[in-house]
């Protein structure tokens, strides 16, 4: 199985399993795990902030960032397909108590105009105080598209100006900087709060971080603890993740050419892939254009060996290239698909291909 499905899939490397194997430990809830308090500091460093926190996953950081940044009863504005407001199972609501704005967008990016209509100012009455204005980047339901600078610079400038809070969920943050050519504190020192997660792109078996200022981020430790996520002997997680910011982030470009090169082979057999959307490290595929019902089309494609997913937009599949995808799984992906989605393997484009699906 050429497995597409997510860069979650990927496995740790033989020489991530020996880093795990020697990390030195300690009590992590005790601030006393060497390879955790190691991994907070190099973090903190990365993205620009004073602080950070080590916790399992990244939507528990994307659950404290909020609850850092605001009160009960306080709103959110993020785009209507953010992972925050379509996958993490109301945690805005639960775990924060915040009302969410979701906002429409072209590629996952909403625009500064569109933050100062919806914020509210709040009164004594009725209406929520609107404080926090969250960005994802890169944009999974988008494609993994990603957030240029200046949008992202103009966004934090329209946040001060509004009083608001602008939280960057940086699950996929390392794309974003390797396919912007940007550093990552850049990005991440734009916002009050950013998280990033190391089981999406670098490998790791789980862990992420959330990063912020000092004050901030003490708070951040008591939700981390009142959320169920202090440990104890992390170093053992953390370790891997120190791997990673030396050995896998760069090479998250070979995963970006991966894609693109599939998005290229796809294209040219007349299967539905906008090239325009392909940034990062994804590439989705219309299989609605071709008279295909999603749950049919993912059968087809595993029947062929191949392992997609599905997405927020209905007809629409995603293939995600990793750290466990090689050149020649991509060769026999961009000959697999097309024979499973009822196109032919290699060839130009058909205007009549839907008409071939059988």
């Amino acid at each position: 199985m050429i497995d597409l499905r997510s860069d979650t899939m990927s496995q740790p490397t033989p020489a991530m399993r020996e880093a795990i194997a020697s990390a030195k430990v300690g009590d992590e809830q005790w601030r006393e795990d060497p390879t955790v308090n190691e991994l907070e500091r190099r973090t903190a460093k990365l993205l620009g902030h004073e602080d950070s926190v080590f916790v399992p996953t990244a939507t528990m950081a994307n659950e404290i960032a909020l609850r850092v940044l605001a009160e009960p009863g306080d709103e959110l504005i993020a785009e209507e397909n953010a992972h925050m407001l379509i996958a993490e199972l109301g945690g805005p609501a639960v775990h924060a108590g915040l009302m969410t704005r979701p906002l429409p967008s072209e590629a996952g990016r909403f625009t500064p105009e569109q933050v100062r209509t919806a914020a509210r100012r709040g009164d004594l009455g009725h209406v929520p105080t609107t404080r926090i204005v969250a960005i994802e980047n890169t944009h999974n339901a988008s494609g993994g598209r990603v957030w240029p600078l200046a949008e992202i610079e103009a966004m934090a400038e329209t946040c001060r100006e509004l009083e608001l809070s602008l939280h960057i969920d940086g699950a996929r943050l390392f794309n974003a900087a390797v396919a912007s050519g940007e550093q990552p504190s850049a990005i991440a020192g734009l916002a009050d709060t950013v998280t990033i997660c190391f089981s999406k792109g670098l490998g790791c078996p789980l862990g992420a971080i959330v990063s912020g200022s000092t004050e901030r981020m003490l708070r951040a430790r008591r939700y981390k603890h009142q959320f169920g996520g202090a440990m104890r002997q992390a170093g053992i997680v953390a370790a891997a993740c120190v791997y990673a910011l030396d050995h896998h982030v760069e090479r998250l470009a070979e995963d970006h050419a991966r894609a693109r090169r599939l998005a290229e082979g796809l294209d040219e057999a007349g299967v539905p892939v906008d090239l325009g959307q392909v940034e990062t490290n994804f590439v989705q595929i219309d299989v609605g254009a071709l008279g295909l019902e999603v749950a049919n089309a993912l059968e087809r494609l595993r029947g062929e060996g191949v392992g997609l997913s599905g997405t927020a937009h209905p007809g629409r599949l995603r293939a995600v290239t990793h750290l466990d995808v090689t050149d020649e799984d991509i060769d026999r992906a961009i000959e697999a698909i097309p024979l499973a989605l009822g196109l032919p393997a290699q060839g130009p484009k058909s205007a009549n291909a839907a008409t071939t699906i059988t």
